[in-house]
């Protein structure tokens, strides 16, 4: 087999941003380490690409031995190459972020992997740099919200507007004006609304809503402004 000569072998790895939403607060998903170095800390969900995977591949092998989900929402954020960011080998890392119904999530762990979820406000500091990629991964997910309808990965299958408000306020930090967040809402036309309501939040209740998968998917690239001036956000 033909090698490329007088070149070092450097490793690659896929580290996943696991977040999710509980109806009331924004959540990361992070396990204890279970070897040195670091061991016992927190960290992000990782491990090393194999010769015959892909980089989505690996991100989607990690994600489901963490959760047992597949065909969670992911998306690639740039690498972190530091030569000195793992102190054992040199270690490129190329992070994804992934977007959970909190609901469907089943514990189908090791208990090597001591998964929890924190607030996102309350995150613990975690191994290596991955405190700045779960920054990184935040801002995108800022943005790329603002402008796509990326956030309905979080939510179960009916919802409520309120549901989805808070949902939006809770990521940009924020309070939204009730009604224009509902009319930008309904006006995308990717939500049906169902007959019965929750009643649980107020004596009159709120409609619930489903999301119309097929419109969803057609007009996903759809510049559908969400958040007026995505760019105040990614201070």
């Amino acid at each position: 087999m033909m090698e490329y000569s007088g070149q070092t072998r450097v490793l690659v790895a896929v580290d996943c941003i696991v977040f999710g939403f509980d109806g009331e607060n924004f959540k990361l998903l992070l396990i204890q380490r279970g070897f040195e170095p670091e061991k016992h800390k927190w960290s992000l969900m990782g491990g090393f690409v194999q010769s015959d995977e892909s980089l989505e591949a690996g991100a989607q092998r990690v994600l489901k031995q963490l959760t047992g989900l597949e065909g969670v929402y992911l998306e690639q954020i740039p690498a972190f190459s530091e030569p000195s960011r793992d102190p054992v080998e040199r270690t490129i890392v190329v992070p994804y972020f992934a977007l959970i119904d909190i609901h469907n999530y089943e514990t189908q762990l090791s208990s090597d992997y001591h998964a929890e979820w924190f607030l996102l406000s309350e995150m613990p500091d975690l191994i290596f740099d991955h405190n700045q990629m779960v920054e990184m991964a935040k801002m995108r997910l800022r943005y790329k919200a603002a402008l796509h309808p990326i956030l309905f990965e979080l939510l179960p299958e009916k919802f409520t507007l309120p549901k989805l408000q808070i949902l939006y306020e809770k990521l940009y930090e924020t309070t939204f004006d009730k009604r224009n967040f509902s009319r930008k809402v309904l006006s995308t036309g990717l939500l049906v609304r169902q007959e019965d309501k929750d009643k649980e939040s107020s004596r009159k209740g709120a409609f619930y809503f489903k999301l119309d998968k097929e419109k969803y998917y057609d007009n996903f690239e759809a510049f559908l402004k969400f958040i007026p001036n995505p760019e105040k956000f990614l201070m």
